[in-house]
């Protein structure tokens, strides 16, 4: 690695405490009945922030004007921000950039919520605020981003915050209607009502100071083309008011089929391109943070793969796939618990893919 070592020294997350079970989110979603959702997802229940409505299929804003906090996705990612600029004992002044990894802004254009963040700590002027319009592979893709920029030497700490927020976006409507795609194939959308769930994470990096054998020891990104999630609507040709537009055009689309054969794939390409130069040190990871697209494919890659369950954080079953966050919302709670410690040398691993396609891995000493 050239220049600035980079170490993670602060994690943080934020999950609602709303619980959904999988019979309720069938009910207000029709498709599969909840007995074929979690035979085919492994996932039991979701956490959302926001509660909807079973009769009508819609979700339920808070009043705008209640004590409700937090109440979206900017709301989210601050409260995972502050928990880790509290670990790495940060003032927000020393962050030369907040990146938001998200597909579920609170609004889509300019930057919005990274901007409130920036506004909200403090921020210095001259620190970066971009939203990252990504999906599950977006939070390494940017943590390698990130690392270049530090090992470069003119930033020096970095906040990569990742979150998803699919409560806002219940509708019935939207989520069981069909898309048409090339060839004659339909998938419908209320796979991805099913497996989604509210959360957001985040992780401080920095360039180290003096010597030491932490930090990122190797780190990888790469981008592929293949359409594991749709959304057509939301863009300037697919806007609501064209008549081209329909009500699935607005919904993230699954395609569960190539989700299930691609996974594998790129997963196995982060892992291995991450331990490149470091194959000796794969004993010693004591922990794997990964995309969990659902239980079920989590676990046959995990099987397939050979790793020790009991080193794979996992807990898609009971609080849903949370795209871009999963990852630094399992590193953030086993910190917590006690299961990793920040400073202790412990060994990690994390490694994602997904959307259209990002893909990426890190191999860290904490």
């Amino acid at each position: 690695m050239d220049g600035e070592r980079v170490c993670v020294v602060g994690v943080g997350a934020f999950v609602p405490t709303r619980t959904i079970d999988t019979d309720r989110i069938a009910r207000a979603i029709p498709g599969w009945p909840a007995e074929r959702i979690v035979e085919k997802t492994g996932i039991r229940e979701r956490r959302f922030l926001w509660d909807f409505d079973e009769k009508t299929g819609r979700a339920i804003p808070p009043p705008p004007d209640a004590n409700f906090y937090p109440a979206n996705n900017t709301d989210m990612c601050e409260a995972a921000l502050w928990r880790a600029l509290a670990m790495s004992k940060l003032p927000a002044t020393d962050l030369d950039a907040i990146f938001v990894v998200t597909c579920t802004p609170d609004e889509l254009n300019f930057s919005h919520d990274a901007m409130e963040l920036h506004r909200r700590l403090g921020c210095r002027e001259d620190a970066f605020a971009f939203v990252v319009d990504d999906g599950c592979g977006g939070t390494p893709y940017l943590i390698d981003m990130a690392r270049k920029m530090i090992e470069g030497g003119k930033f020096r700490s970095i906040a990569v915050v990742a979150s998803a927020f699919t409560s806002s976006l219940i509708d019935r409507d939207v989520y069981t209607s069909e898309l048409e795609l090339e060839g004659g194939k339909k998938i419908n959308a209320f796979l991805s009502m099913y497996v989604f769930g509210d959360g957001a994470g985040a992780v401080i990096l920095r360039a180290a100071e003096g010597p030491g054998d932490d930090g990122i020891l190797r780190s990888v990104a790469g981008t592929a083309h293949s359409d594991l999630v749709i959304r057509r609507g939301g863009g300037s040709t697919r806007l609501p008011y064209h008549a081209s537009c329909r009500p699935v055009d607005h919904a993230f689309v699954v395609d569960g089929l190539k989700v299930a054969q691609s996974y594998p794939t790129y997963m196995k390409r982060c892992m291995t391109a991450a331990l490149e130069g470091h194959e000796a040190l794969a004993p010693q990871i004591k922990r794997y943070y990964f995309h969990q697209p659902n239980k079920r494919v989590m676990d046959h890659f995990v099987a397939r793969s050979g790793l020790p369950p009991e080193k794979v954080a996992c807990h898609v079953d009971t609080r849903g796939n949370t795209s871009a966050a999963g990852m630094l919302i399992l590193l953030a709670e086993d910190v917590e618990r006690g299961v990793v410690k920040m400073g202790s040398g412990d060994l990690v691993m994390i490694a994602a893919v997904g959307a259209n396609v990002h893909y990426g891995g890190q191999l860290i000493r904490l």
